[in-house]
């Protein structure tokens, strides 16, 4: 294991870690507007949601961290407290790349990038047409985190006006991920993108209480086979099926069904039983892994 102690490197260096390891990071693309009416548009990936009510968000534009020189839409903002944060999709990441450019101070970003300048309802600042959510914003506070290079500066908004295309709602008029293709940031030339192949579900923790992982049975808990993955689904569950349960499910034969779908030629019979349960767990059959593995011991009290 590296062990950094941050006082002891470079803050480039440093940099890179953090990048590295905290990700992926949403993008806030901020618009923000002077007060001479001059426009900007510039991507930050420090930045998260941290309230619903009020709605508030959070980023940061980090001074240079060559010279320390605050970003121009800290300035901005500091002029007009006000921006649109744009959320960014897959396919504009390439111009949003672009309007990451450093551009001296009154260069209009939209123009060099390609973008659509749209009216905003509540602020002055404009929304990305392209963008497929858009969250007008006042900004209510900004921390200043340092004044060396690199330091942050949290721009804290709330959000007061949030446009989102219909084109990303499901049938449930919720957002899906795989139509609204959102795109993160990663370390160096990094992305993530959350749709297709990169998606997968966790579910929630039961809204009653989960039995927890050292409620399992130590013979379950010290697999061989089962990754600590596993077991946190299995420790999900409200309780354990009954042993009239779990003998039901033998002698309605969904032992040799699941035996038949998730079979591997394993030497040791326990292994075979949480090889099975490991099937069904990625499959996010839970109960039925349940089943399975408590069905093992309950052979011997039949």
């Amino acid at each position: 294991m590296l062990t950094i102690d941050p006082k002891k490197v470079s803050t480039k260096e440093f940099y890179n870690y953090l990048v590295g390891a905290v990700a992926p990071r949403p993008i806030a693309f901020a618009s923000t507007m002077d007060k001479d009416g001059n426009p900007n548009l510039a991507p930050f990936s420090f930045f998260n949601v941290f309230s619903a009510n009020p709605p508030i968000l959070v980023f940061s534009p980090a001074r240079s961290g060559q010279d320390a020189k605050s970003k121009n839409t800290l300035e901005n903002i500091l002029e007009v407290p006000e921006v649109v944060i744009n959320m960014v999709n897959y396919n504009m990441v390439h111009q949003m790349s672009l309007a990451g450019i450093e551009y001296p101070k009154g260069v209009n970003e939209f123009t060099k990038a390609g973008f659509t300048p749209i009216k905003s309802e509540m602020v002055k600042p404009f929304r990305v047409k392209e963008s497929p959510a858009q969250m007008e914003c006042k900004v209510i506070d900004i921390i200043e985190l340092g004044k060396e290079a690199g330091a942050g500066n949290l721009v804290i908004c709330e959000v007061l006006m949030f446009h989102l295309r219909k084109d990303v709602l499901d049938v449930h008029h919720r957002i899906d991920p795989n139509k609204i293709d959102l795109v993160a940031r990663l370390g160096a030339n990094w992305y993530s993108r959350t749709s297709g192949s990169a998606l997968f579900e966790v579910s929630k923790p039961t809204s009653k209480i989960g039995i927890g992982i050292d409620q399992i049975p130590e013979y379950i808990r010290n697999s061989n086979v089962l990754t600590g993955n596993n077991l946190g689904q299995l420790g999900n569950v409200e309780k354990l099926p009954t042993s009239d349960e779990i003998l039901e499910f033998k002698r309605s034969g969904g032992i040799d069904k699941a035996f038949e779908v998730y079979n591997i030629d394993i030497v040791s019979i326990e292994d075979h039983f949480h090889y099975v349960a490991k099937g069904l767990l990625n499959n996010g059959k839970v109960e039925e892994a349940w089943l399975v593995l408590l069905s093992e011991k309950i052979e011997d009290r039949m």
